[in-house]
């Protein structure tokens, strides 16, 4: 079981996230600043420290140094994010803004604590920051071929996926980056950086939803002295901090019009200019953008400027839904179930054969974030060694399951349908299914029906229904 330090001053929060942290199978201790948790404890022996920035007496910072290896990751305000880019460059493992959710820092603590053990590993860290509010999406693929990208994914939207980024990744070019939320974006785009030649730079990623209007510019481009009330000191911004690296901004379709004209001069300059500033520094940063909106009508809208559209719009990927990802659905729940597994020290936890037809057949509206949500829950949930579909906590039609059941029987029902000469190779399932029953309902039963087609027969009712396929009434009266 990982032993975590948590070093907060503040008692509310370091104990809610002791609980957390606990509740999640992660041994805790902790302490209110860095000379207690010297007094206390041995801090290098720890797997992970938890830190705020500020502290009384020494930051937090201070912990890496006596952490000797030990990854830090520091907890800090939205107001404070420049220093806490400075604790990376510091030697921090990552950084999370405060105020952040549960699930943010569970998936943050539960990639850290994975990098770590991976760490002789060549491949790079195949997930997301979930230090900047995204969901983690999925751990990296066994498959050797797709080991440096660090994605799951064996269906041909993935594998064309794939093919893209490693032609892309090598370039400077921009690259917008669509698809619905939770569908791992920023996977795509910490794939994008580890390919490129600035891997070794940083990659500042930012969540333009989560940073309030009044701030992103500042956060963005840095600011004077006295540009606005509370500027006390000048303050460089998270782009001069990825200058010769990657700058990564998810949600951009949330950035204010005032800050997207900004951004265009850094695409189209290559220079930034602090808020309250009159003068103008050179960077070089490639620019990564991800949004599940629609930019382009957002510029026919006005909602987003035109030519900012276009200078993103350079290379596109589009990152399709979990529910359109076929078979790797599965896949990539049974990797979070062997992390979820390995964290509570489990190794005979499995899907049950409903939990699987359950798992490739829901929609997912919530794509990988809600996949991983729902298999975690499972885990913490199961009594047994066998993972339910009830346990995963979805919502699915009976009549969407008994459609692979009946999708299975196609090969027995056209060798067995002696009467029947139609090549059900080029019939689509609702197709089958009409010409099924309109050709045997006069000999045969509902029930005989349902059975022969491997549904129930409510299943069969509600088949008919929809597609306007009414009973014989010779039929009707002979199945009761």
């Amino acid at each position: 079981m990982p032993h975590i330090l948590i070093v907060e001053d503040e008692t509310i929060i370091r104990s809610a996230l002791r609980r957390l942290l606990e509740r999640n199978q992660y041994q805790v201790s902790e302490a209110g600043s860095v000379q207690e948790a010297q007094e206390r404890f041995s801090i290098a022996t720890f797997d992970l420290i938890v830190s705020d920035l500020r502290l009384p007496g020494a930051p937090g910072t201070e912990l890496i140094k006596l952490g000797q290896g030990t990854p830090v990751l520091i907890m800090t305000s939205y107001a404070s994010l420049r220093s806490a880019v400075d604790s990376m460059k510091m030697g921090a493992v990552d950084y999370i803004a405060k105020p952040f959710d549960h699930d943010e820092m569970l998936q943050a603590v539960a990639r850290i604590l994975r990098d770590r053990v991976n760490a002789p590993a060549s491949a790079p860290a195949g997930e997301p920051r979930a230090a900047n509010g995204k969901a983690s999406a999925e751990k990296t693929s066994p498959a050797a071929a797709n080991g440096e990208i660090g994605i799951i994914g064996s269906c041909p939207p993935m594998q064309d996926m794939f093919v893209k980024i490693r032609k892309v990744a090598p370039t400077d070019s921009n690259v917008l980056i669509q698809g619905e939320s939770g569908t791992g974006k920023e996977l795509v785009a910490r794939a994008l950086h580890n390919l490129s030649r600035r891997a070794k730079a940083p990659m500042i990623s930012v969540n333009c939803a989560a940073i309030p209007e009044t701030l992103i510019e500042s956060e963005l481009f840095g600011h004077e002295k006295g540009a606005f009330t509370g500027a006390s000191a000048g303050r460089a911004g998270l782009v001069e901090a990825a200058d010769g690296g990657t700058l990564f901004l998810d949600e951009i379709g949330e950035l204010p019009l005032e800050a997207q004209a900004r951004l265009l001069r850094v695409l189209q300059e290559g220079e930034i200019r602090r808020v309250g500033s009159v003068q103008s520094q050179k960077v070089d940063v490639r620019l990564i953008a991800a949004t599940h909106r629609d930019l382009k009508n957002l510029a026919k809208a006005g909602q987003f400027r035109e030519d900012l559209y276009y200078r993103l719009h350079v290379i596109a990927l589009k990152l399709p839904a979990l529910r359109e990802r076929g078979s790797d659905v599965n896949e990539i729940a049974n990797a979070f179930l062997a992390r979820q597994s390995a964290r509570i020290g489990r190794d005979d936890l499995h899907f049950s054969h409903d939990a699987e037809q359950a798992i490739r057949h829901y929609s997912w509206p919530g794509n990988v974030r809600e996949l991983e949500n729902a298999v975690e829950r499972a885990v913490i949930l199961s009594e047994s060694a066998e993972i339910s579909a009830d346990l995963l906590g979805i919502d699915i039609e009976l009549s969407d399951l008994e459609d692979d059941d009946m999708l299975d029987n196609l090969p027995a029902l056209a060798s067995s349908n002696s009467a029947s000469h139609e090549p059900t190779e080029d019939l689509s399932l609702e197709d089958y299914f009409q010409h099924f029953v309109l050709e045997h309902q006069d000999h045969m039963t509902e029930t005989e029906l349902a059975r022969k087609l491997g549904v129930s027969r409510k299943c069969l009712w509600e088949r008919r229904q929809r597609l306007g396929i009414p009973r014989r009434k010779s039929n009707a009266t002979s199945d009761n």
